[in-house]
């Protein structure tokens, strides 16, 4: 996969596009940054040509997710459509509307896998974070009845405030149904720029205990080392976004990833390759180098930071730090940021 991928972004391939199909959902999550309302999302037949441009772009990964992706009549329709294109199509859902018989559809269907939002071992917990009594429950049933298909099942859950000290709990229940679990401290502003819901994000005074579990980062010296700051870290690429995968909103809005929503095009209006490889906001994205970043040039950690140049943007500047980053760089190698630095100078005076 190292090899296809590689191969991908020298040809200028998008390997891997993350397609909502819906902003609309049954949970209300308190850090959810989507807004709910339908304002007119892709038709059936819209989606079914986009999936055909995405095919003759050579897109291989193809991930389909809300808002609540099975709340649309014609999903099933879609998956089906998207399997003969050969993409391998993976899931993201909260599995509320997933019963015995939607998981040996989706078994027949042969996708990749389905990835479950749980944010607590706790239905108090968890279903205080959905805003649905009984939520917790229902999808624990959809997970069962996913493994019961023999399909690959992924728990996901992001860390906040209202569930730190469950997951270890989470991890003993993930392993007691059999399935993957992974989970992200990151609460992103809303896609409309509201940053409220940024209180929920995990004190940063939590973060060093959480990077020092080796039951979360395996190897925690390598996960805590700075790494070299050489010439070739400071000319590799921030991440994936617009490079070799990007992101599709319900409204046929073309993003370099979910989590950076600079416009870079509509499928209502231009054919994707058009978008793809002809949009200025696409390559002046993909013009960017670690080398380029103001600020992060000069940071200790810029070798082995996890900079989303999506938050950057939403802070103000792609070419900029990004808060959330620094502080977890901070707590992974105890090495203060330029940032941080200047935050304390002012501070101090």
């Amino acid at each position: 996969m190292t090899e296809v991928a590689t191969r991908a972004l020298e040809l200028g391939v998008p390997l891997s596009v993350h397609f909502d199909l819906t902003w609309r959902c049954n949970e209300r999550c308190v850090h959810c940054y989507l807004d709910h309302d339908d304002k007119g999302e892709v038709t059936t037949a819209e989606v079914k040509e986009i999936l055909d441009q995405l095919a003759s772009a050579g897109t291989f990964f193809l991930i389909l997710s809300g808002g609540e992706p099975t709340m649309r009549k014609d999903f099933f329709e879609i998956v089906e459509y998207a399997r003969r294109l050969m993409f391998a199509v993976k899931v993201k859902t909260n599995g509320i509307l997933l019963g015995e018989r939607e998981a040996a559809r989706l078994r027949e269907l042969a996708i990749d896998s389905v990835q479950l939002s749980v944010y607590s071992h706790r239905s108090e917990v968890h279903d205080g974070i959905t805003k649905v009594p009984g939520s917790l429950r229902r999808t624990i049933n959809a997970v069962r009845f996913l493994r019961e298909q023999r399909l690959k099942v992924i728990i996901a859950g992001v860390m906040m405030r209202q569930n730190l000290g469950d997951y270890k709990e989470m991890q003993r229940m993930a392993q007691e149904l059999g399935v993957s679990f992974q989970l992200d401290p990151t609460i992103t502003p809303k896609m409309d720029g509201d940053t409220s819901i940024l209180e929920l994000r995990i004190p940063n005074e939590a973060l060093p205990q959480l990077f020092r579990d080796q039951s979360l980062v395996d190897d925690v010296d390598e996960f805590c080392a700075t790494g070299e700051a050489d010439t070739s870290a400071l000319e590799a690429l921030p991440c994936s976004a617009g490079h070799t995968a990007c992101y599709i909103s319900p409204y046929a809005d073309v993003f370099p990833c979910v989590q950076f929503p600079l416009p870079t095009g509509n499928l209502r209006q231009e054919r994707f390759l058009d978008v793809w490889r002809g949009s200025t906001q696409l390559n002046e994205v993909r013009g960017i180098r670690m080398s380029d970043l103001h600020t992060c040039t000069s940071c200790g950690n810029v070798a082995s930071c996890t900079r989303c140049p999506g938050l950057a943007y939403m802070e103000g500047d792609m070419r900029g730090p990004s808060s959330a980053d620094c502080d977890k760089s901070l707590a992974r190698t105890g090495i203060l940021s330029p940032r941080k630095k200047a935050a304390l100078v002012q501070i101090a005076i």
